[in-house]
């Protein structure tokens, strides 16, 4: 891999994807902010690698960006406030960030003159999922704050292919899950709660459902995004195929723990909640050969394994600014 810029590095999926290309001898500039998502334990095993070099820095940072992105050959750009909950609380951090922070990635990559951007969008953008999983030409129809900041940035990376030639790619991902995921997302929310027999809050009746993917299968399909010919200026829908609600999660969780099913706990639906995210990948199976390797099974239990074994990581993470939060969100849930 020549020159590899990964925004937002320090996240949960940015990390998998920098550890990855570590690994293969890559070498990689991160940039992040280093918000409350951004942790610097999720490259621990690395911070004496030669090959990593980490800036700490706004993405909206315009003269930042260009400094870092006129040495880069390609860029992957996963920095975003990414939290539907947290949207609904606070909707303009995720406007400044996820579309006025997009806009300065672009600006310095068609200055910089960089071989290829992936911009990580989500399956968010579609919003509900109503009969057959969402094409990629599917209309968007963002219904929290967070999928309508992403749609925004989505469509404007787009223009900048079409308007500007800059080589991008677009993906459009379903919920991912594994190692190092922040603990306000469902499934290390639940694994993390259940290992302290604390109640698993579910939104409504539980039967939101998802499509669930490993974050490695997802960074699988990013480096195809990445090196694939001809695919510039086009979107492709990643997914597993995985689709399981969220009282079906929560119960598999405990199972895993050993834990008993008096431990989930319904709370009042959050606004604007969709019932079903889906996304039809035929077209990056057929066009790019991709699919995922890890049964939903298979790495739900690793994962929850791994928060088991890994409480040095997220009982910090937990105490901090995720208590005000929490108790905030679940108001009133012990």
């Amino acid at each position: 891999m020549s020159r590899l810029l990964v925004t937002g590095g320090m996240g949960f999926i940015g990390s998998a994807f920098v550890r990855r290309h570590l690994k293969a001898g890559d070498d990689v500039v991160v940039v992040d902010k280093l918000t409350y998502a951004g942790n610097p334990n999720n490259l621990r095993d690395h911070r004496d690698d030669p090959r990593l070099r980490f800036v700490k820095g706004d993405v909206c940072d315009r003269g930042l960006m260009d400094r870092v992105i006129a040495d880069a050959d390609a860029v992957v750009h996963f920095a975003a406030e990414t939290h539907v909950d947290r949207s609904i609380l606070d909707a303009g951090t995720f406007v400044q960030t996820d579309v006025l922070g997009t806009f300065a990635v672009l600006e310095a990559c068609r200055r910089g003159d960089v071989d290829r951007l992936v911009h990580i969008s989500t399956d968010e953008v579609y919003g509900e999922a109503v009969g057959r999983p969402c094409g990629e030409d599917a209309a968007l129809m963002p219904k929290s704050p967070y999928a309508a900041s992403k749609a925004g940035a989505d469509r404007l990376a787009f223009a900048y292919h079409a308007t500007y030639g800059l080589p991008v790619v677009i993906s459009r991902c379903t919920n991912n899950y594994g190692p190092y995921q922040h603990p306000e997302k469902l499934i290390p929310l639940f694994a993390t709660n259940a290992i302290d027999d604390k109640p698993l809050p579910v939104y409504g009746d539980g039967r939101s459902s998802r499509d669930w993917i490993h974050v490695d299968d997802h960074c699988a399909a990013l480096d195809l995004l990445l090196t694939a010919k001809g695919v510039e200026g086009e979107t492709f829908n990643i997914g597993a195929g995985e689709e399981r609600d969220v009282r079906t999660v929560g119960e598999a969780v405990l199972r895993i723990l050993g834990k008993p099913e008096s431990l989930l706990r319904f709370v009042q639906d959050r606004p604007g909640n969709v019932m079903r995210h889906a996304v039809d990948t035929t077209r990056i199976r057929t066009r790019l050969k991709w699919s995922p390797k890890t049964t939903f099974e298979e790495g739900l239990r690793e994962t929850v394994e791994w928060y088991r074994a890994n409480a040095w990581w997220w009982r910090p993470v937990k105490s901090g600014e995720f208590k005000g939060y929490y108790d905030v969100q679940y108001r009133g849930l012990a």
